[in-house]
């Protein structure tokens, strides 16, 4: 973990569909001016503040910011993990939603943490980060794309498998019958992944998961495979509605000869980590493991 350098230009980005969250940007907005901190507002997240002079497009705030607050839950802080990522700005995920394994601080806690930040007193986590792209006929490589989580292919056709070619390293490993496949992070790996009976990988470790979902074969279950891995993954069509889709957010329409490429990305999230919680005590909270340990009975 890196210590976090001197902080003097926060940006806030938020769910412009929560009142809460554009309620929190205004509050602290005047916070944090009243502390001496430069603060930009995304636009979209803007409507109730009334100093408009700071309030930029999301695109700029990457030029003007040491670290950025995303108010919402874990889809906010996805979406603003794909528009920061390769430019090394800290993010600090605040949940004002429900279940968040990455917006790990709350409402109560925020301005405490803030506190914490600006007298250097934080970590961050490095999150690996899967780029990829779309290998199309006649075409090359299109719908380049950065995930945190992971990238889904399936389709859209009630109560249809898919037959999905996959290969790693060039090698081939299997074809696929199933609902559809997850290639995910560690970071992702307590998302969907784990949802469709995929392992929960530590987020310090760096591998991706190939998950099929309900296989048609019980036999196929998930892959780890290396950071250096390069996994492509061809459907075979038999039908015309198969999709690709990126952190839950984003879909693109897949044609026939498509072929999914996904590798690691050359650089890392970063994460500004609470020292209050580490990842098992995560995990306990949001899967409701048990509390206690076995020694604390004898």
């Amino acid at each position: 973990m890196a210590v976090v350098k001197d902080v003097t230009r926060i940006g806030i980005v938020g769910n412009p569909r929560k009142l809460s969250a554009l309620r929190l940007a205004r509050d602290l907005s005047d916070w944090l001016s009243k502390k001496g901190i430069r603060t930009f507002v995304s636009h979209d997240c803007a409507k109730m503040l009334s100093n408009k002079k700071l309030v930029v497009k999301k695109e700029a705030l990457l030029s003007n910011v040491d670290i950025l607050i995303a108010l919402g839950g874990d889809g906010t802080l996805l979406s603003t993990a794909r528009l920061i990522s390769s430019s090394g700005i800290p993010i600090l995920g605040v949940n004002l939603g429900g279940l968040g394994f990455l917006t790990e601080v709350n409402y109560s806690r925020i301005y405490k943490i803030l506190e914490q930040v600006l007298d250097n007193k934080f970590s961050i986590e490095n999150r690996m980060l899967i780029n990829g792209y779309v290998l199309r006929k006649g075409k090359g490589k299109v719908f380049p794309f950065s995930a945190l989580n992971d990238a889904v292919i399936s389709t859209e056709a009630i109560a249809r498998v898919l037959k999905l070619e996959t290969s790693i390293d060039k090698q081939y490993v299997t074809t696929y019958i199933a609902d559809g496949l997850i290639i995910s992070t560690p970071t992702g790996s307590t998302a969907y992944s784990l949802s469709a009976g995929g392992p929960i990988v530590h987020p310090a470790l760096k591998a991706m998961i190939i998950t099929p979902i309900c296989p048609h074969t019980l036999t196929n279950r998930p892959i780890i495979v290396s950071e250096k891995s390069s996994i492509s993954v061809e459907p075979i069509f038999e039908t015309n509605k198969i999709a690709l889709t990126i952190d839950g957010q984003i879909k693109f329409d897949l044609l026939h000869s498509d072929k999914l490429v996904v590798k690691k990305a050359p650089y890392v999230l970063k994460l500004i980590s609470s020292s209050e919680n580490d990842f098992f005590a995560i995990l306990r909270k949001k899967l409701k493991w048990s509390g206690h340990s076995v020694k604390a009975f004898k």
